[in-house]
């Protein structure tokens, strides 16, 4: 079926919103502990939206609530305004929307703490291999066609060194990206993991780290694996590939949006997974938003929306004019 390029973005950002909220539920929790909080399994969001999340009740950092968005949906909501902005992606823009952000500041997460702590949006990391530049990069995948990659590369990039300077960060924020376009342009699963393999390995080359370049391997690996799988069961991925460290995260993410055929169906598997499950099922839920809008659970962005206010229609129209 064809959709427009604005509706595969709206896929692409109601599918990171509500994979972000729903894998928010299990999110650092082994696949063990995932069924000891949910013994029946996640099937969407489980209890009333806007209460606290079992889980959180009384954290001190922050009381989670079902249906409530992380730091990944809002740093990828100030991309995209930076984008909006600019016309352009700059790292300067990029640190001073995300200057604006609250959510997941504390010494625990030393590259957003580090960041609000310097309060300085010109500011690039020298450091930092996480996933936290993959999960926000998605407007920039939407900003550039396929056709642009060098642009694309670093706008990947320059979306990525406010917080995340380390190789394998940027490698996994130009994969992602680079998967984004090409299923906005409405690619073909093997398509868009060419493009993912092949940003990440240019992306290596270009800004390499100290040790042997090994995400771009990764990613074709992971997505092997889980293409020898004759059903993906969530005790079987998790004992392949737990989303735990910077070469399963993002890995697993994009072998998920490119062996899948559903957003709903990916987000779901990777909240029943656990570890990094809100990371993986946004990105997951955000490129196969983009494939196949139609997987996109809309009750669910009802809920996402209801809480959050984010307005993702206006964002995604703003970015479908700036598309090039």
């Amino acid at each position: 079926m064809n959709f427009a390029t604005v509706d595969r973005i709206l896929g692409c950002l109601t599918g990171i919103a509500t994979g972000d909220a729903v894998g928010k539920q299990t999110e650092t929790l082994s696949r063990e502990d995932v069924l000891h909080w949910y013994p029946h399994g996640i099937h969407g969001f489980e209890g009333p939206p806007g209460s606290v999340i079992p889980r959180y009740v009384g954290n001190t950092k922050r009381e989670w609530r079902i249906g409530e968005t992380t730091d990944d949906t809002e740093r990828t909501i100030a991309v995209a305004r930076a984008i909006i902005a600019d016309r352009n992606v700059s790292h300067v823009s990029v640190g001073r929307e995300m200057l604006r952000c609250r959510k997941c500041v504390h010494p625990g997460l030393k590259s957003l703490w580090e960041f609000h702590q310097a309060a300085d949006p010109a500011r690039i990391a020298r450091n930092h291999d996480g996933c936290g530049a993959a999960i926000r990069v998605a407007p920039v995948g939407i900003f550039y066609a396929p056709h642009r990659l060098d642009e694309l590369l670093t706008g990947a990039r320059e979306a990525s060194v406010s917080t995340h300077g380390g190789s394998c960060a940027i490698a996994a924020a130009a994969a992602t990206a680079a998967a984004v376009s090409a299923a906005t342009d409405a690619a073909s699963p093997r398509e868009v993991l060419e493009i993912a393999v092949h940003a990440a390995a240019e992306s290596e080359r270009r800004w390499p780290g100290p040790g042997a370049p090994a995400f771009a391997d990764a990613v074709r690996t992971v997505h092997d694996q889980l293409g020898r799988l004759s059903v993906l069961r969530p005790a079987e991925v998790a004992a392949l590939c737990f989303p735990n460290q910077p070469l399963t995260i993002v890995p697993l993410a994009l072998g998920l949006a490119t062996v899948m055929r559903s957003a709903q169906e990916a987000i779901l598997l990777a909240a029943n997974i656990g570890g990094d499950s809100d990371s993986v099922a946004s990105i997951a839920g955000g490129i196969l938003g983009a494939m196949y809008p139609r997987t996109v659970n809309h009750d669910w962005y009802g809920v996402v929306e209801a809480i959050n206010d984010h307005d993702l229609v206006a964002i995604a129209n703003e970015l479908a004019r700036l598309r090039h």
